[in-house]
């Protein structure tokens, strides 16, 4: 890189300030509406529709019955998991 080069890539401090400035306002924009998109989504009317869906039709959910040895192998496998996590 020569001078000429940074040259063009210097700015002076008040500017550096500014782009800093104008990066953290917008950040502080998304941020905000990231939230208020979030609250927006947890008031969402349908949600308490949406949970209820399987309900009414509990003859159409699958049992342990449904899957034998499977509640065996799920308990294993919490099991190693844990023994994993406590190894690190």
């Amino acid at each position: 890189m020569t001078a000429a080069d940074l040259s063009r890539v210097d700015v002076p401090l008040a500017d550096l300030i500014a782009r800093v400035d104008a990066l953290t306002v917008l950040r502080r924009a998304r941020m905000t509406a990231g939230l208020l998109a979030e609250d927006r989504h947890q008031c969402d009317p349908a949600d308490a529709i949406f949970a209820q869906l399987p309900c009414p039709h509990p003859e159409l959910c699958s049992t342990s019955a449904d899957y034998p040895g499977f509640d065996a192998w799920i308990t294993q496998q919490q099991t190693l998991n844990t023994a994993a996590r406590r190894t690190r």
